[in-house]
C-alpha cells in the first residue's frame, strides 16, 4: 500500500512492504528500536519531491517559492529545500535567523506577521531581506522611523485583507473581514498613499494570504481578482508594483479531502498573474511539509470502561496538538499490520492530564495491544513546530530518512534541557 495524495500526483515515501511500514527503504520499527518512542519521522525524498512539484507547477510564471517556516522550522529540513533554491517566509526573528542558517539568501526572504517588534524590523533591515509584508499603518510608520535611523530604504508589500471566506476551519481563516491580519480592502489605497509619503519606505508589492488547508480553487481566484483590480488605481497614483505575493494555503489530504492539484491551481491563477507583469511570490507550508512526516508512538496499554475502549500511547497533545486544538483528523495505522482485518472502535489518547489529550475519538482502528507501534500520518507540518513541554514532558526526537539510512536531526530532550534557563533566587536555596 502506498500513501499517495493522488490529487497532487506526488508520491509520499511511506508504504507497507510485507505488512511492515517503511519510510523510504528502511522499516519504521527498526528505527523505533534504535531511537525509542515517540518521535517524528521525515522522508527526505518526499519533502524534496513536494517542493520541486510546487516549483515546477509555476514554471511558466516568474516566481519565487518562499516556504513558510512556521509549518516546520527544523534546520535540516529547511536546508534540504533551501539547497534546491527555495526561499523563506518568516514571521519572527528566530525564523529569520533559521532561514539564514539554512542557507536562504536574504533576497529570497519575506518577513510576514502582524506584530513585528522594533528589534525584528531593525534586524531584518540590516540583513537586507527581499521585502517586509506590512500589516498596518502603525507598522509602516515604525518601519519608516527605523529605516531612517539606519539610513536605509525599507522594501515593503502591503498585506491586503480581501474579505474572502476560504471555507476552512475558523482558526485557519486569515482573510475574513473580522481577521486580525492586513489592511481592510477598502482602506488599501489609503495604506499605499501613506507608504509612498514616507521618506524611508520603498513600495515593492502587494500581498494576500486568506488562510490554510483550503480545499477549493475559487477562494484563491476571487481573492486574487480583488487584488489585481487595485492595480489600475495604484498606477493612477504613480505607484508601481513589482511583486504580487499570493501567500499559501493549499490543503492536503489528511483523510478523504480532495484538494486541488498543483496543476489545477496553476491553471486557475497563472493567467491572472501573467497579465499583471509582476513577479510572483508563493508561501506554501503544509503542502510541502505536511505529508513528508509522520509521528511514531507506542501503545502503553489498552483500557476498557463501561462506555469506551481507550488505546493509550506514549505521545501526548504536547507532541501533536492539532487534534486537540482544531479537532483535526490524522490517519492512525499500526506500524506492523498483524490484525489489520479486525477493527475496533476506540479513543486513541495520550498521557497528558487533560480531557482534550487525544489523537482520535470513536475511531475504527486496527486492534492493537500493549507495545504495538502506531503511525500518525500527515504530521510533518504544524506537528513538532507547535509542540511544548506541557506536564514537564521533554520534546521528542526528530528523525530524517534518506534511502536506507536515518539520521537524528533533533535529539530527544531530557529533563535537564527543560530547566536549563531557570534560575532559583539565593534566598530559596
Amino acid at each position: 500500500m502506498l500513501f499517495i495524495n493522488a490529487k497532487l500526483m506526488i508520491m509520499n515515501k511511506f508504504n507497507y512492504i510485507n505488512n511492515k511500514l517503511y519510510c523510504e527503504d528502511i522499516s519504521v520499527d527498526e528505527i523505533a528500536g534504535e531511537v525509542g518512542t515517540p518521535f517524528y519521522l521525515y522522508s527526505y525524498n518526499t519533502l524534496l519531491n513536494h517542493y520541486r512539484a510546487f516549483d515546477k507547477a509555476f514554471s511558466q510564471v516568474e516566481h519565487i517559492v518562499c516556504y513558510a517556516y512556521k509549518a516546520n522550522s527544523n534546520l535540516s529540513l529547511c536546508r534540504i529545500i533551501a539547497n534546491d533554491g527555495c526561499g523563506a517566509d518568516v514571521v519572527s526573528l528566530g525564523e529569520l535567523r533559521r532561514a539564514l542558517d539554512a542557507g536562504v539568501p536574504p533576497g529570497k526572504i519575506v518577513f510576514n506577521g502582524n506584530g513585528k517588534t522594533a528589534g525584528e524590523l531593525e534586524a531584518a533591515l540590516e540583513t537586507g531581506i527581499l521585502m517586509f509584508i506590512v500589516d498596518s499603518e502603525p507598522e509602516l510608520e515604525l518601519l519608516d522611523k527605523i529605516a531612517g535611523k539606519l539610513g536605509k530604504k525599507a522594501p515593503v508589500a502591503l498585506r491586503i485583507n480581501p474579505a474572502i471566506d476560504p471555507g476552512t476551519h475558523h482558526h485557519l481563516a486569515t482573510g475574513l473581514k473580522e481577521s486580525k491580519f492586513g489592511f481592510a480592502f477598502d482602506r488599501t489605497l489609503d495604506g499605499y498613499r501613506l507608504a509612498v509619503s514616507l521618506e524611508n519606505i520603498e513600495v515593492k508589492g502587494m500581498h494576500m494570504h486568506i488562510g490554510s488547508q483550503i480545499l477549493g480553487i475559487k477562494p484563491f481566484v476571487d481573492a486574487l481578482e480583488k487584488l489585481v483590480s487595485l492595480l489600475p488605481s495604484l498606477k493612477k497614483l504613480g505607484i508601481g508594483i513589482e511583486y504580487i505575493d499570493v501567500g499559501g494555503g493549499i490543503g492536503i489530504t489528511y483523510r478523504d479531502e480532495a484538494p486541488p492539484t498543483l496543476a489545477e491551481y496553476a491553471r486557475a491563477v497563472s493567467p491572472l498573474l501573467k497579465k499583471t507583469g509582476c513577479k510572483v511570490i508563493f508561501e506554501p507550508g503544509r503542502v510541502i511539509m505536511g505529508n513528508a512526516g509522520i509521528m511514531v508512538t507506542r501503545v502503553t496499554h489498552v483500557k476498557n470502561t463501561s462506555e469506551k475502549k481507550f488505546v493509550v500511547v506514549d505521545a501526548g497533545m504536547n507532541d501533536l496538538i492539532r487534534p486537540s486544538f482544531y479537532d483535526a483528523y490524522h490517519e492512525i495505522m499500526p506500524v506492523s499490520r498483524k490484525n489489520e482485518k479486525k477493527k475496533v472502535k476506540v479513543d486513541v489518547v495520550g498521557p497528558i492530564c487533560e480531557s482534550g489529550d487525544y489523537f482520535a475519538g470513536d475511531r475504527m482502528v486496527a486492534d492493537v495491544k500493549e507495545g504495538d507501534l502506531l503511525a500518525i500520518f500527515s504530521a510533518g507540518a504544524y506537528g513538532f513546530a507547535m509542540s511544548s513541554n506541557y506536564n514537564m514532558r521533554p520534546r521528542i526526537a526528530e528523525i530524517l530518512v534518506k534511502g536506507k539510512s536515518f539520521y537524528t536531526i533533533r535529539k530527544r530532550e531530557v529533563y535537564e534541557d527543560m530547566g536549563s534557563n531557570e534560575a532559583v533566587p539565593g534566598w530559596l536555596e
